[in-house]
């Protein structure tokens, strides 16, 4: 009977107030999305999303009735948006923003509301929510396993647009190279992503339909204005022109229509840069450590003075170049800065002015650019004008043609600088954003709000001596404007005028309205109005004629944020006494006194780093296998080593008393354990794959970086594994990798006896007794001790584990004799 009655009870329609279907229908338009529902001065969520918001934000949860049946509801004022925004994008939600389209009105139940913005992690334009030294990149990928998958990364807060195809190991890389906030894929593949990468990227799936030729290149055709793709120099990547067409798709869907900085399409050429994979970036410790307490290099490397220069900087690390030429104008730059740091310091000084162009220009082209962000865009480009000289009168031929290509926009210019109020307000709604002088009928305007108070003043006085009411008072509410306030001391002696009209009565007073009052309230009202009008028409006028200068101005920004980055160079150098490299053509890596750039930065007080020598090249010194106990800097020498080669080959210098760098193609590392057991891999297995990965890859000027392979399993295995790498490194046919092998195998120093290139080397170590001593010092001929018990005694081991090891060490070493 309960369960009929329960029955009957759910059959009745349930009442939904206009406001919740109203919810219900835009809710119903974007389920994948938290939406922020305005109502009246706040931002409402409901339901699941409430629940969700208030979890994140820490606002209270509460409930409202929907015709019966409750909602969870939680809600902040419409100007905490800025605040509570951030916390939800980089909690991992998708927000879709709906406002109020029309003012209230009393005719009106509901008034109209609709979605103007979806921000999403890779679609963001909020200052508060970017690292203004980071890009903030949207990836898609277009994946085909059995062929070439296809790769678009854009950042729509800079208008950055690049384009890739390639295998496994190219999405790879790339991926970690960009290091996107958001990645989309096909529903159809993206078990295929996240077999692959688990949840270390943030994924969000679009219809298999998006991702076909005939849709996403007219997408792109469309935008870009043109009818083939030969200009941008991507006619051929038919699976990345997929990828980027479902990137402007995505754009469009998030409510992103204004694209008009996303100017072109760049191609990225794996034969144009140091080729780094995954691993050696991550074990390399380029961008991010791997350590809690760790440096990254680019804390070394980054002194840029604007946010542009930051993440210029961050694209250099990741894609060193590869071709002489381009390397020494970089390097022949740096030198010029440090000889002449006068010239340094007044560029130095400009850039400072400038901020961060490269963003600003992207918000006028999107339409949401404020007031004093474009008063910022006019300092930026005075400061220009400045630079353009400086750079013109150097005496360094790049630096000039540099400056030959910054474009000043000067008609711009002058327009902004006379539109625009000087330090105007962040909104446009705060008024005193346009300057005086740019509009006859705006300055009329203000001038009778300047002169309200007189002329209210003069009205109280003459209405005062007309009356005899002496402390007669002139106020405003939202009610009825403009008002004369009558204390009850004088209402009843018959000083009231009839042509005064009562408004309201209050304890102590009366409040009326005059014509006269009324006429001026119309006239200072109607003229703020005017003003707002007026305002709003000149600003938006001023944007759309800045429109047609994004091109030159984001063209300005790219040369600015490399001139940031050379100038960075030159400051890290002389702080930290590195020297120019050369850049050679032939195969020969010859480094005096090399030095690790990070190392030597954060030693004890007192104590210096321990510089070392190293030879490498193709004929003679190929592979050098190096050996010595733990903790005395084996794995220091490698990644200084890759390190040193690496920032030559972006241009910059390095901590070295001298260094020749032949140049490199590929840089390959496999240091240092590691695992992926959501992926059911061991530590071993990951090693083998990551070694496979180099042997399969390797070329004539590849630098292989190898720490003790073999390690994750048997010592017998170990060594099998181990020495065939090393044989196979020297006797392959596909080129002769110059290697660094540092091992704990000592039977490996019997390479050298068996193969011309092949060298024994050791870090050496002093021993005082029982006691060991690092020296760090690379030296030759091969180490016949590992120092284990040594090392394990400096780590505290207790005495009776160290006593008994030694026994069975010894035992151990009777038997092998034997």
């Amino acid at each position: 009977m309960k369960v009929k009655s329960s029955s009957k009870k759910s059959s009745k329609p349930v009442k939904v107030t206009p406001l919740m279907q109203q919810y219900a229908q835009v809710k119903s338009q974007h389920p994948d999305a938290l939406l922020l529902f305005r109502v009246g001065d706040f931002y409402e969520t409901f339901g699941e999303d409430a629940v969700k918001a208030a979890k994140v934000l820490g606002i209270i949860l509460t409930a409202r009735n929907n015709g019966g049946s409750k909602v969870e509801l939680a809600g902040f004022p419409y100007h905490s948006l800025d605040m509570y925004l951030p916390r939800l994008v980089k909690a991992g939600f998708r927000v879709a923003i709906c406002e109020q389209l029309e003012l209230p009105s009393k005719t009106k139940k509901i008034v109209k509301r609709g979605v103007t913005e979806i921000v999403t992690p890779g679609v963001v334009l909020d200052e508060s929510i970017l690292n203004f030294n980071e890009n903030n990149y949207l990836a898609v990928l277009h994946i085909d396993p059995k062929q070439r998958h296809g790769m678009a990364f854009l950042d729509i807060s800079t208008g950055e647009f690049y384009l890739a195809e390639g295998d496994d190991d190219y999405l790879d890389k790339l991926l970690q190279s960009f290091n996107p906030s958001e990645i989309l894929i096909a529903k159809g593949k993206k078990s295929y992503l996240e077999n692959k990468y688990g949840d270390k990227y943030y994924i969000f799936p679009l219809d298999d339909w998006i991702f076909t030729t005939e849709y996403t290149i007219e997408k792109l055709l469309d935008h870009f204005e043109v009818s083939t793709f030969k200009g941008f120099g991507v006619d051929d990547l038919d699976h990345g022109q997929i990828a980027a067409g479902a990137a402007l798709h995505y754009l469009s869907n998030t409510e992103n229509h204004k694209l008009q900085h996303l100017q072109s399409l760049r191609r990225i050429q794996a034969q144009e840069y140091l080729w780094l994979d995954r691993f050696t970036i991550k074990n390399l410790e380029l961008l991010h450590s791997q350590h809690d307490t760790g440096i990254p290099l680019i804390n070394i490397l980054d002194n840029t003075i604007s946010p542009m220069g930051a993440r210029c900087l961050r694209r250099w690390i990741i894609f060193p170049l590869i071709q002489k030429e381009a390397i020494d104008r970089r390097l022949d730059t740096v030198e010029y800065f440090i000889k002449h740091p006068a010239q340094h310091d007044a560029l130095a000084e400009q850039i400072k002015k400038i901020g961060d162009l490269e963003r600003l220009i992207g918000k006028v082209s999107v339409g949401k650019v404020n007031p004093r962000e474009l008063y910022q865009l006019l300092l930026g480009l005075e400061a220009l004008v400045t630079i353009k000289d400086l750079l013109q009168s150097a005496s360094l031929k790049h630096l000039s043609i540099t400056g030959e290509k910054i474009q000043l926009c000067a008609s711009i210019r002058k327009e902004i600088k006379k539109t625009l109020a000087e330090d105007p307000p962040t909104l446009l709604s705060k008024g005193n954003v346009i300057a005086p002088g740019v509009s006859d009928e705006l300055d009329d305007l203000r001038n009778v709000i300047k002169n309200s108070k007189e002329l209210l003043l003069e009205i109280q006085q003459s209405e005062a001596e007309a009356t005899g009411i002496t402390n007669l008072k002139i106020g405003f509410n939202n009610v009825f404007g403009y008002y004369l306030e009558v204390t009850n001391k004088y209402k009843n002696q018959g000083l009231i005028p009839d042509h005064w009209v009562r408004k309201q009565t209050l304890t102590n007073a009366e409040r009326y309205v005059s014509d006269e009052l009324k006429k001026l309230e119309q006239k200072i009202l109607g003229a703020e109005e005017k003003i707002k009008t007026i305002e709003e028409a000149l600003y938006h006028q001023l944007i759309i004629d800045l429109l047609d200068f994004v091109p030159p101005i984001q063209s300005n920004a790219q040369l600015i944020a490399q001139l940031d980055c050379l100038l960075s160079f030159a400051m890290t150098a002389q702080a930290n006494n590195y020297c120019k490299p050369s850049i050679l053509e032939d195969f020969k890596i010859d480094i005096k006194a090399g030095r690790h750039p990070v190392i030597e930065k954060h030693l004890p007080i007192g104590e210096s780093y321990v510089e070392n020598d190293l030879f490498l090249d193709n004929d003679q010194y190929q592979i050098l296998m190096i050996t010595g106990p733990n903790m005395s800097g084996k794995s220091a020498l490698l990644r200084q080593t890759a390190l040193i080669c690496l920032m030559a080959q972006m241009g910059s210098f390095v901590p070295a008393q001298e260094a020749n760098i032949g140049l490199l193609d590929k840089i390959y590392t496999r240091v240092g354990a590691s695992d992926n057991i959501s992926s059911g891999e061991s530590t071993f297995m990951v090693e083998m794959n990551e070694t496979a990965n180099i042997l399969n890859n390797l070329s004539n000027r590849s630098l292989i970086l190898l720490d003790e392979i073999g390690r994750g399993t048997s010592t017998y295995d170990g060594v099998s594994i181990a020495w065939a790498i090393a044989e196979y490194l020297h006797e392959n046919n596909e080129g002769r990798p110059k290697t660094l092998f540092a091992t704990h195998y000592h039977e490996l120093n019997e390479l050298a006896n068996q193969y011309d290139r092949i060298h024994n080397f050791n870090v050496a170590v002093k021993e005082i007794g029982n006691k060991i001593v690092f020296l760090r010092k690379l030296r030759a001929g091969g180490s016949s001790h590992s120092f284990g018990i040594h090392v394990a005694k400096m780590a505290g081991m207790p005495k009776d584990v160290l006593s008994r090891a030694t026994q069975l060490l010894k035992l151990l070493e009777q038997r092998t004799a034997h």
